[in-house]
């Protein structure tokens, strides 16, 4: 007899209860508390989709004011450069490209910018081939043309850069053990970030390109995949050469991840990219070299160049030969002849000619090799530190004060390079938000968009200047100073000339400005340049401080102090 079945129990319905996390208080500025009601895990996956619908649209927004040289012949602006690049690659075969009506707007980007060009171009003629008519539309400013041209900024921006910050929050998170909620507002930081905002989208540019390569390799190499991660830093520099503000820190990462001293070779990461250890030899001392490792990435960039740039070798037509393709390619990616500045930036050289006219002292090849030497000496303790201690926390520092580096000191550097330092400081707030952080990665930010200033007027993008500071500073609470008094004086007085220089340019029309036309440039010029080096200071303590060093030479301050103390002790008794 079968026994009997157990009384039928009615299956009780669970009750919602509100997650613990959502009753957390949010952290105490506009952003945060923005994306506070997505805390709870069941709304996490609301909040990359809510973050790039806003971030569109302001974006967008943006791209309703004026472009670089919109309107202003004869040789119009950046705009006019991107779009007659679309036009010769689309109607002359590559041989010419870099060759081609070079008294008007030359091809002067590495070979990546060439294929995009192409693309874009590509895609356009389809809709309206005179918008890419070749010379017949130079100086086209069409509505539709308009449009077309802000849109592949855009999407170029969402195939490439936010995916790549997007993975990168993910993986630096996870090497600093950053909640989710963190990890949401940092990636909320780096998309809202104003002043990459307005030269792509309002000057009219394609930096998120070369930036989102580069972010990409940076995640490649904090998850190990040190292959991928190098082949995708190829790809960057192989779309604007600016990229090489961060080439030496990659270099040392990398080689310090290949060569260790008295410990495993390969530092955090595995030796080859993940796949544990490979080929390694030890040299007498205390020196062990992941051979393998070394060897393949060695492969991979000279590769990946071969790859961008075998097309203009192979295909270099009857006029002139492969090297000497290659040899004009070069000439026009690095111009030097340009001199040590064109428009005026807020770097050593042009902060200290007020004082000292370089360019009248000494020649162009002497200022070359005394900028290299100063550019050497400023990147070499962030790129020192990388290679001795290759610490996947200190990789976005390590790069950020590289690209500081550069900046200050090299050869012939724009306004708009300070986007390099500027994006991959503002990467570590990845890594965990504090309110001292929050303060000067906000700050730098705004110094940079004030650096920016005189490009930004003369193109009529003051209201989205404006705005986009305006909106960035109340989003991160930035009337909140930093705890150190010396931090706070700093900030306060850069708000504090940056607001009289403003002033000073609307007010002031008639006597020192009819004799010293470029007063306000230079004023800012010179104030921004002290702030940008107090941040190349500040970044390079800050990685000594993650690197363990700063409490190291503490330990050791101390260690002296105690054995002092004993030694005065001992003299007592």
């Amino acid at each position: 007899m079968a026994p009997a079945s157990p009384a039928h129990k009615p299956r009780k319905r669970k009750r919602h209860v509100r997650s613990y996390s959502l009753m957390l208080p949010s952290k105490p500025f506009p952003l945060a508390s923005f994306l506070h009601p997505l805390r709870t895990s069941a709304k996490q996956r609301l909040v990359i989709p809510t973050l790039l619908i806003v971030a569109f649209i302001f974006r967008w927004a943006v791209t309703y004011g004026p472009y670089s040289g919109e309107h202003t012949p004869p040789m119009y602006g950046d705009f006019e450069a991107q779009r007659h690049w679309m036009e010769i690659t689309i109607h002359l075969p590559m041989a010419q490209w870099y060759w081609y009506d070079l008294t008007w707007w030359g091809l002067d980007y590495p070979p990546l910018t060439a294929y995009h060009s192409w693309l874009c171009g590509k895609i356009g003629s389809l809709i309206s081939p005179d918008w890419f008519a070749l010379d017949a539309s130079c100086g086209h400013e069409s509505y539709n043309n308009r449009v077309f041209m802000r849109a592949t900024v855009a999407v170029s921006d969402y195939l490439i850069y936010i995916p790549a910050i997007v993975i990168f929050s993910k993986w630096y998170s996870r090497t600093t053990g950053t909640d989710r909620y963190d990890r949401s507002i940092a990636l909320a930081i780096l998309l809202a970030m104003p002043c990459l905002i307005i030269i792509d989208y309002g000057h009219f540019q394609y930096n998120s390109v070369m930036l989102g390569l580069a972010v990409l390799a940076f995640a490649n190499f904090l998850a190990d995949r040190l292959l991928w991660g190098s082949l995708m830093f190829v790809m960057s520099l192989c779309f604007k050469q600016m990229a090489l503000y961060y080439a030496p820190a990659v270099f040392a990462y990398l080689l310090g991840l290949c060569v260790s001293f008295g410990r495993r070779a390969g530092g955090e990461g595995s030796g080859n990219g993940g796949g544990g250890s490979g080929l390694v030899i030890t040299i007498p001392g205390p020196i062990r070299i992941d051979l393998q490792t070394l060897v393949l990435l060695g492969v991979t960039v000279l590769s990946t160049f071969a790859v961008m740039v075998a097309p203009f070798a192979v295909l270099h037509g009857e006029e002139h030969g492969a090297l000497e393709q290659l040899a004009q390619m070069v000439h026009r990616v690095f111009p030097f002849a340009r001199g040590l500045w064109e428009d005026k930036v807020a770097n050593f050289w042009c902060a200290t000619n007020i004082v000292v006219k370089y360019r009248e002292m000494l020649a162009r090849e002497t200022l070359q090799k005394v900028s290299l030497a100063l550019t050497l000496l400023a990147i070499l303790p962030p790129c020192a530190l990388l290679f001795l201690r290759p610490k996947k926390a200190l990789l976005p520092w390590g790069v950020a004060g590289c690209a500081w580096g550069f900046f200050l000191f090299s050869f012939q550097v724009h306004e708009k390079s300070v986007l390099l330092p500027m994006v991959a400081m503002t990467l570590v707030v990845a890594g965990g938000v504090d309110r001292d952080l929050l303060s000067w990665i906000g700050w730098a930010n705004n110094v940079a968009m004030f650096s920016m200033w005189p490009l930004l007027r003369r193109e009529g993008l003051g209201l989205q200047y404006t705005v986009l500071t305006g909106l960035w500073s109340w989003l991160l609470s930035l009337h909140e100073l930093p705890s150190s008094i010396f931090a706070k004086a700093l900030h306060v007085g850069f708000y504090i000339g940056a607001l009289a220089l403003h002033v000073a340019e609307i007010t002031v029309k008639g006597g020192i400005v009819e004799r010293l036309p470029d007063v306000w440039v230079v004023g800012n010029v010179v104030l921004c340049f002290v702030a940008f080096a107090w941040l190349y200071v500040w970044v390079l303590y800050r990685m000594a401080d993650e690197a363990g060093l700063v409490e190291d030479v503490y330990a050791v301050m101390g260690k002296a102090k105690e054995e002092g103390e004993r030694e005065r002790l001992k003299k007592v008794e």
